[in-house]
């Protein structure tokens, strides 16, 4: 009898069945483009902080969204590529430019390809994230600027909780149901570690508010958010799931408060022009001259 083999514990997710929500929302994704919309302009205002001129961009996932964004930015050349053939298609059908379907695990791209990459809310559904990140490193030109956007721990931390308390009372255990988000401690070693130069990650929190529970469920199904952990209970969940954790969801002034933690990565292809760390002992002025104080040795006391 043949074993079965073990769990790859680098899959985490079902791109199967994530590209499979996607194909389906993009019926469905304009009826949450504001709330994309407000996390890509977020991403996006970094654009308006560096002189650069950009003229090929890729946008990976994007939904409809990002592409135009671009497009008003004065960026000629963007290429849409999501999971979901149809999602890719939002990007072209609202700002122009190709479509394409592909994997942000495996980039069909040659190297140097663009010179600005942009996943707005996309990436916390790879399995590999450092590798992608290699691959996007790859993918553009010297000095290219890569920017992206991922949903950061403690995103939906209230629904998490919710669902969690309902479970158990319904079934007397929990099975994952809302997606495992990464860590900003962790996000800056992952762009140096994929090559980036200048990296750098940051936090921003967008402050949502919905009129009830079940308009919350529904903007995650409308967005193609729906549960892709390799995890999750297979079963149906009980009627009462639902119902029950919509009870729990705090309120304020009769709305639902959301917090949408972003975490904002910013890394730069590294190019000839880019400063770099002084080398050790080549500095021409003393800090003690720059501070206007007297220069002692090492061990010497204060004083003598």
């Amino acid at each position: 009898m043949n074993a079965l083999p073990p769990p790859d514990p680098m899959r985490v997710f079902d791109r199967r069945l994530l590209r499979l929500r996607r194909d389906r929302a993009a019926a469905t994704v304009q009826g949450v483009a504001p709330v994309l919309e407000a996390a890509a302009e977020l991403l996006l205002d970094r654009l308006d902080d560096t002189t650069h001129r950009f003229t090929r961009a890729l946008d990976l996932g994007g939904r409809g969204v990002v592409a135009p964004l671009l497009r008003a930015r004065g960026i000629p050349f963007i290429v849409s590529m999501d999971l979901s053939a149809r999602m890719a298609a939002k990007g072209r059908e609202m700002a122009g430019g190709l479509a394409l379907a592909g994997d942000e695990e495996w980039l069909p791209f040659a190297p140097e390809s663009f010179d600005l990459v942009v996943a707005s809310l996309s990436l916390h559904w790879v399995n590999d994230l450092p590798g992608a990140l290699v691959q996007i490193r790859r993918a553009l030109k010297p000095d290219g600027l890569f920017l992206a956007a991922l949903p950061g721990l403690g995103t939906l931390q209230a629904l998490r909780e919710a669902l969690a308390g309902a479970e158990t009372e319904l079934r007397g255990g929990i099975s994952p149901r809302v997606s495992p988000f990464p860590d900003l401690r962790d996000l800056a070693g992952l762009l140096q570690r994929a090559g980036f130069a200048m990296p750098v990650a940051d936090a921003e929190t967008l402050h949502l508010s919905y009129r009830s529970p079940m308009a919350l469920f529904a903007d995650l199904r409308a967005a193609g958010e729906g549960n892709a952990v390799l995890a999750r209970d297979g079963r149906i969940p009980p009627r009462a799931l639902l119902p029950l954790a919509a009870s729990r969801l705090p309120e304020e002034g009769g709305a639902i408060p959301v917090e949408l933690r972003l975490l904002t990565m910013t890394g730069w292809a590294p190019h000839e022009s880019q400063g770099r760390p002084a080398r050790p002992g080549s500095a021409t002025h003393r800090l003690a001259e720059a501070l206007g104080v007297e220069e002692r040795s090492a061990g010497e006391k204060a004083g003598r």
